[in-house]
C-alpha cells in the first residue's frame, strides 16, 4: 500500500482518534498470536510491523494538523456548530476545544459549554455557564432549565449514591 493511512484503511485526513479506532480494529483483526500456523503467524508478524509503522507515522501526520485546527479562531456559529457535532460524537473534550476557538461569547455559546460540561460531569462549571447564559438572556427558559439540571445533577453527584454511581462507571470504562 501506499500512504500510512491507506494502511490504516483511512482518509488522508483523518484525526488522531480515527488513527487509534482504525489501528485497533486491524490490531485485532491480525495479531500474530492469534494465528496458530507458523507460516501465517510470519505473514501476521510482517502485518504488524507495518501497521505499527503507519499508525505512528499516521499520528505524527495528523499531529499539526489537529493543533493548527484547534487554535485558528472561527465565527461563534461555526464553533458551536462543530463542538455540537463533536457531541453527537461522544466527545466532549473535543467539542470543548471547538467552542473555545469562537471568535466571541453570547448566550448560545454559553448553553453549548454548559451542556458540554454537563457530559463530562462537571456540574459546577455546567451550572456556572448556564447561569451566564440566563443573564446574558434571562428570558430564555431553556437555558433556565439547564441551569437547573445543573444544580440538580451537582447535588445528586455529592451524595453517597451519585459518588457510588460516578465509582462504578469509571470501573466499566
Amino acid at each position: 500500500m501506499g500512504t500510512p493511512f491507506e494502511e490504516l484503511g483511512l482518509r488522508a485526513w483523518a484525526d488522531p482518534d480515527e488513527i487509534r479506532s482504525a489501528y485497533r480494529s486491524l490490531v485485532k483483526q491480525c495479531h500474530p498470536d492469534m494465528v496458530r500456523d507458523p507460516a501465517k503467524k510470519q505473514e501476521a508478524q510482517e502485518r504488524m510491523i507495518r501497521l505499527n509503522l503507519a499508525y505512528e507515522e499516521a499520528l505524527r501526520l495528523a499531529a499539526p494538523r489537529q493543533r493548527a485546527a484547534y487554535t485558528q479562531e472561527i465565527p461563534r456559529e461555526d464553533a458551536v456548530l462543530l463542538a455540537e457535532r463533536m457531541l453527537l460524537k461522544d466527545r466532549p473534550e473535543n467539542a470543548l476545544r471547538q467552542l473555545l476557538r469562537a471568535e466571541t461569547r453570547d448566550a448560545v455559546w454559553y448553553y453549548t459549554q454548559g451542556k458540554i460540561l454537563m457530559r463530562m460531569e462537571q456540574y459546577h462549571s455546567a451550572h456556572q455557564s448556564f447561569r451566564e447564559a440566563v443573564r446574558r438572556d434571562p428570558e430564555n427558559n431553556t437555558y433556565r432549565s439547564g441551569a437547573l439540571d445543573a444544580a440538580v445533577a451537582e447535588k445528586k453527584a455529592k451524595t453517597l449514591a451519585g459518588k457510588m454511581q460516578k465509582l462504578i462507571r469509571n470501573l466499566k470504562k
